[in-house]
């Protein structure tokens, strides 16, 4: 059985929510939700979230799921929000106490630091199998960019977070800590092993130059054919070489360091101090 699925482009972060469900009046989940957030005041808004929200409880959805395919580093993300609106779980792939430790010692963030996984509800194992109503979710590890990276396969539809932009895009980039471009490569090519005519969901889009309009859906096919960093032909070791050369070049995120101290716990800021205010961290000279 295959999903439907409605999608929210957040131009601010280039980032596209999904909504996904069996039916309307059905079982829905919400992969990869933006609660915005604006770095030079501090502040955040549900805008984003509330407009998946009301997609949900038009179509008198029962939200089961905020599903997170890794702890972004380009934008806050809406889970905790969304668990306090709807009562839902929020599930990540079983790494992300990997991730959590990584960047607790960044932060240096000592007895506030999240652990072993909380506070998230669920850590999905690689070819986890569980129900979305009338729907089956196969979860697949696809490591690299993080190494919490999880991909979640829905009938013939695999959102894959940030593993796969599109064919004119390329790859997700490997150089943040915990990141290995070995592999993402081999993580690549476990997703375009899958039929081609399976329809890939992306996260992210940042269109080049001559085109004007985002798009987040692939077949397996076009990125086979068209990937302009891990098109058919191209072996590990000049993927590992190409990849590692681009991510010399690029910019740090610019939400990189509140997104995730904030990701890392699902969603949920920092606790509060005792004037009742959440802090951001920002380490200097430690990246």
């Amino acid at each position: 059985m295959n999903p439907i699925i409605d999608s929210f482009y957040h131009p601010a972060t280039w980032t596209v929510t999904h909504l996904v469900y069996d039916r309307p009046g059905g079982v829905a989940a919400i992969i990869d939700p933006v609660l915005d957030f604006d770095p030079r005041s501090g502040r955040t808004r549900s805008d984003s979230a509330q407009q998946v929200l009301a997609a949900a409880r038009a179509l008198d959805l029962h939200v089961a799921w905020v599903l997170e395919t890794h702890a972004h580093a380009d934008h806050l993300s809406a889970a905790a929000w969304l668990k306090a609106q709807l009562g839902c779980s929020v599930g990540i792939g079983e790494r992300i106490r990997e991730v959590q430790h990584t960047f607790a010692g960044l932060f240096n963030l000592g007895d506030a630091a999240p652990r072993d996984g909380a506070p998230f509800d669920r850590l999905f194992a690689d070819g986890e199998i569980f129900a979305l109503g009338g729907l089956s979710v196969e979860v697949l590890a696809v490591p690299g960019h993080t190494p919490a990276d999880v991909a979640y396969r829905i009938g013939d539809h695999v959102f894959v977070g940030d593993t796969l932009f599109m064919p004119d895009v390329g790859t997700a980039r490997c150089d943040f800590p915990g990141g290995d471009a070995h592999q993402l490569y081999r993580s690549v090519r476990r997703l375009l092993a899958l039929p081609e005519s399976t329809q890939l969901m992306l996260c992210h889009d940042y269109p080049p130059a001559g085109r004007t309009e985002p798009a987040w859906v692939c077949t397996v096919a076009a990125q086979r054919a068209g990937n302009i960093h891990v098109h058919d032909g191209v072996d590990e070791a000049t993927f590992v070489e190409r990849r590692q050369a681009r991510d010399r070049t690029l910019d740090m995120p610019t939400l990189l360091l509140p997104s995730v101290q904030v990701n890392i716990r699902a969603g949920q800021l920092p606790p509060a101090e005792a004037n009742g205010v959440s802090y951001l961290k920002l380490p200097v000279n430690a990246l």
